[in-house]
Order: structure tokens, then C-alpha cells, then sequence
């Protein structure tokens, strides 16, 4: 998909780090936060109204009051998390390749407030062990579960459906982490049975970076600590049963309007078709990558299994050389390291210096991953 990206690559840059954020953005994307910078004051609260009720239909969000724009995912999983009423000894469950913006507010719950924190094994093709899940619940205790829909280091999708229906069985809330997984593969909060939903717009999505969202069902009581305003229908009230903007921060204009432009991008080209053009190029990188000695590529060895990020390692020669190789000697992008999520590599036994990471996005070409893998065999 190459819509706008030409100019862009001028300079020759091959970026494969779409799970950092997408790059090139759509000329649509950056017209419309440009526009949204010099609009008329007067038209911010129709253009939020319209912007918002966009982003919910997108992920079938019925009432659009149920979706608050937040300053990230980050964001958006501090006050989920934060936010629920906690009582000492409750449990919350995550899974083993946790995002420190998950992993860090679950910890601070066991360690501030009493809360018993429960990791799920990992095995790779199986990022959350659902019989695991499923006998804590059983045991009773558990309020939330909580985890990535697919993992930032591995790409690997966790069993949603079913880890959502599980907690919905047992009386637990479900709250799921979609930064990997919003704008790449089909999301419908109504059909995955979510009762919470944090999703970051810089990724997947389009847009740029700096704005995000929660999905909080109806259903769902919540507290909202640190809201002292009244103002109806923008902030909650204390004592209210959900968070507002008093909570997460003055809403970023310029970064909802580039968001929405983003996810109509996806739209006018289809999702399943952006899937497909990915999921191809995830083939060909994990084939190629086994042919390239030395390298061991972690998690699952089916591309249908993952979100298009793949991260391996090298016997002897560290990520951050070979990253900065790819950079320095080939122009190419990639990610190494933790990833910003230690528990991840702390679970996949990959320690302080983790792995490079490459993924494509919705502008990646076949000629990306192929200029990717010859330079790979010229390092290793």
C-alpha cells in the first residue's frame, strides 16, 4: 500500500517499526490535524462530538459516550486500571508479555493496595494459558483480567473471545490492551465481549501520536479519583461511575482529527485487505528469517498467529549492534531491546539486551522486507 509514502522515502529510509508507530502517515492524516490546528474555536465541540462518535462506530461502539479520548493507551490503561473500585485481596490476572503500561499500574496495585497479582504462563503459539485463567477464576476473587490483545514484542494474539467470555462467566471484569492490535486486525468491542478497551491512534490506526482511547461498557462502575470539576457531559464528578477529561487531560485536537482521518484511510482501503497485504509480508519475513544463520525468531512460527511484528536474536551478535548496523550500513528502521516491556522478555527468557524487532505496517512493500533480510545476511 504505497498511498502517499513515495515522497516520503525520498531519502531512501526503509522503516519497519510499525509497532513504534506508523510512518509514513497518510497525506489525509497530516492535512486533516494541520487543518484542526487553525480551525475556528467555535467548531471544537462539534468537530469532538463528530470525531469521537467516528472512532466508536469504528470499533462498534454503540453510544459514543462510552468511548474517552485519552492522551494514549498508556493513558487509557492507567485509568482503567486506577480507576476500578479495588478492595484488598482482589485479584487481577494479566499475561506474561505485558507492556510496562499495563504490567507497571497492575503492580502498583499489588504492592499500594493489597491486590493479588496473578500471572498466566506463556508458551509460544499459547501467549496466555487459559486453563491457568480459568482455574484462578474458579477460585474465586478475581475482578479484572486484563491483557494485550497482541504482544508488543512478539506480535503473537492472545485468545480474546475466550478469555473475555471466561471472565464474564465467573463475574470478572475484562479489560484488553489493543495498541498492537486496533487498525490491523478486526476489533468490534461488542463481539469480542470486552468490558473495557484501551487503544493507542499512532500505531495501527494512522494517526499521530499523543491521542488514544478507552471503551468503557455501560455497564461497567468505575471511580474517578482525580475529577473536580461538574461540567456535564465533558467531565465526570466525584463520586461518578465513570472517568471523564478531568482525568486523563485536555483532549489533542489536532491528534483526534488525524486519528479519525487515519482509521477512514483504513476504511476506504478495507481492513481485511490491509490484513492480507501484511500477513504476506509477515510470511515472507519469517521464512527468510530462518534462513539466516544464527538467527532464532521468538514466539509463534505461524504468520496468521501474530499482528505483524516479529522479534528474534542472534547467537552472538547483540540487537543493538544489529540494529544499529540495519540503520547505520543499510537505512533500515527496526526496534531492539525490551521493547518497553521487561515482564515480556523477562517471560521469553530473552533478558536485559532482548531482541530486534521488525514490523511492517500498511506502507511496507515487498522490497522492504527483501532489502531487510540481504542485509541481515550481510551482518550475521
Amino acid at each position: 500500500m504505497t498511498d502517499g509514502s513515495s515522497t516520503a522515502r525520498e531519502d531512501g529510509t526503509i522503516y519497519l517499526n510499525h509497532a513504534g508507530t506508523s510512518w509514513p502517515k497518510p497525506p489525509e492524516v497530516r492535512a486533516a490535524a494541520a487543518a484542526a490546528l487553525t480551525s475556528d474555536p467555535r467548531e471544537w465541540p462539534r468537530r469532538f462530538e463528530a470525531g469521537r462518535a467516528a472512532i466508536a462506530r469504528f470499533f462498534g461502539v454503540q453510544d459514543p459516550e462510552d468511548m474517552l479520548i485519552t492522551p494514549g493507551c498508556t493513558a487509557a490503561l492507567a485509568v482503567a486500571l486506577a480507576d476500578l473500585p479495588w478492595a484488598r485481596g482482589d485479584r487481577l490476572i494479566i499475561g506474561g508479555l505485558e507492556h510496562h503500561a499495563l504490567h507497571r499500574p497492575a503492580r502498583a496495585l499489588a504492592e499500594e493496595r493489597g491486590v493479588e497479582l496473578l500471572v498466566a504462563p506463556y508458551a509460544p503459539g499459547a501467549p496466555i494459558e487459559l486453563d491457568f485463567v480459568a482455574r484462578a477464576l474458579q477460585e474465586g476473587g478475581v475482578r479484572l483480567v486484563a491483557f494485550a490483545m497482541a504482544s508488543n514484542v512478539t506480535g503473537e494474539l492472545a485468545p480474546a473471545r475466550q478469555l473475555a467470555a471466561l471472565a464474564r462467566e465467573h463475574g470478572a471484569l475484562c479489560l484488553v490492551d489493543a495498541a498492537q492490535a486496533a487498525g490491523v486486525v478486526e476489533l468490534d468491542v461488542a463481539a469480542l465481549g470486552a468490558d473495557l478497551l484501551a487503544f493507542a491512534g499512532h500505531k495501527g490506526p494512522l494517526g499521530p501520536q499523543g491521542v488514544g482511547g478507552l471503551y468503557i461498557a455501560p455497564h461497567v462502575r468505575m471511580r474517578a479519583p482525580a475529577a473536580s470539576c461538574s461540567r456535564a457531559g465533558v467531565c465526570a464528578v466525584g463520586g461518578s461511575s465513570k472517568p471523564g477529561y478531568c482525568d486523563v487531560g485536555s483532549v489533542n485536537y489536532a491528534g483526534l482529527a488525524g486519528l479519525v482521518a487515519g482509521l477512514r484511510w483504513i476504511e476506504s482501503r478495507g481492513l481485511s485487505k490491509l490484513r492480507a497485504h501484511t500477513l504476506g509480508l509477515t510470511r515472507t519475513l519469517l521464512t527468510g528469517l530462518a534462513r539466516v544463520p544464527g538467527v532464532r525468531v521468538i514466539g509463534a512460527a505461524e504468520a496468521e498467529a501474530r499482528v505483524p511484528v516479529v522479534s528474534f536474536v542472534h547467537e552472538r551478535l547483540p540487537p543493538e549492534l544489529i540494529a544499529a548496523r540495519l540503520r547505520g550500513e543499510h537505512g533500515i528502521v527496526v526496534r531492539a531491546g525490551q521493547q518497553c516491556a521487561p515482564l515480556a522478555h523477562e517471560t521469553l527468557g530473552t533478558g536485559e539486551a532482548g531482541t530486534v524487532r521488525v514490523s511492517v505496517g500498511a506502507s511496507s512493500r515487498a522490497r522492504d522486507v527483501a532489502a531487510l533480510l540481504r542485509a541481515l545476511a550481510a551482518i550475521c
